[in-house]
């Protein structure tokens, strides 16, 4: 079986950095700035969680709670009880431009029972954070990269997710014509040779892709390249380089095609965000 999450996780790294472990009382605010969102994990007790735009969240079983982008939020808890919790920040790589990021709603509520095959790590995650040994913080972060992954898995397979990349990742068809894309950018895809992956007709592939993705397959293949082109000038790899890795015949259709995609050269992207030419 083709290993969907593989594909994206293997250029689009996440990172986990926990910053609370222990009881959680009172009113706790994140003010959700920056690019890094935040996991916690609930292992006992009552959290009532509060949103700006008022909505709220009422939290009474052991549970994941999953913000992968910055999103402002209050954790309120009774100080007579308590709540046992362990919390981290994380951030995928890239980004706002993360694929995998885009394709998550803004707020996952999931109970750790529907984390299959979560709870040995578990187990061992809540063991480490009440405890103090030597590498801790290590491990945690770690432990907490295990289970993000596990979450996405979830996600994945119990199709909570209709439309968006991930979507089209549990589809048992499509999968196989985005796996091929990640995989090998590079490669003249045309919809025929996508539709034969995905087994399926022109027509068919071309219509269920638009519905499940939201896009065309070809804009879709642009914008993953895209974001391939902006994780690598990044990482200061040379604009010829990224052109043949990605698929582009020169440097010259690489600037087109960038800008084409986000209304600025490559450089005047890399400035942007990196503050060098």
């Amino acid at each position: 079986m083709v290993d969907r999450l593989q594909s994206l996780l293997s250029r689009f790294a996440v990172r986990a950095e926990v910053f609370h472990t222990g009881g959680l009382t009172g009113t706790n605010d994140l003010p959700g700035d920056g690019e890094r969102g935040q996991l916690h994990l609930i292992r006992d007790g009552r959290i009532q969680v509060r949103h700006q735009d008022g909505s709220v969240l009422d939290i009474d079983q052991p549970s994941i709670l999953l913000y992968p982008r910055a999103h402002a939020h209050r954790l309120v808890v009774d100080p007579s009880t308590g709540a046992g919790t362990a919390c981290a920040h994380v951030q995928f790589e890239g980004g706002i431009n993360n694929p995998i990021v885009n394709a998550l709603p803004p707020v996952i509520c999931l109970p750790l029972k529907e984390l299959y095959g979560g709870a040995p790590i578990l187990e061992v995650l809540f063991e480490e954070a009440f405890a103090q040994r030597c590498g801790r913080q290590a491990l945690l972060d770690r432990l907490f990269e295990i289970v993000l992954i596990q979450v996405l898995r979830v996600l994945m397979e119990n199709g909570q997710l209709r439309v968006g990349l991930l979507a089209g990742m549990a589809h048992p068809r499509l999968r196989h014509a985005l796996v091929a894309m990640h995989e090998a950018p590079a490669e003249e895809w045309t919809l025929e040779s996508l539709a034969q992956r995905a087994g399926m007709s022109r027509s068919a592939f071309a219509d269920s892709f638009r519905d499940t993705i939201g896009s065309t397959p070809g804009h879709y293949l642009q914008g993953w390249r895209t974001r391939l082109v902006q994780q690598a000038l990044r990482k200061g790899q040379p604009l010829k380089r990224i052109a043949m890795d990605v698929g582009y015949g020169s440097e010259a259709a690489l600037s087109r095609a960038f800008k084409a995609q986000t209304g600025q050269s490559p450089r005047q992207w890399k400035q942007g965000v990196t503050g060098t030419a």
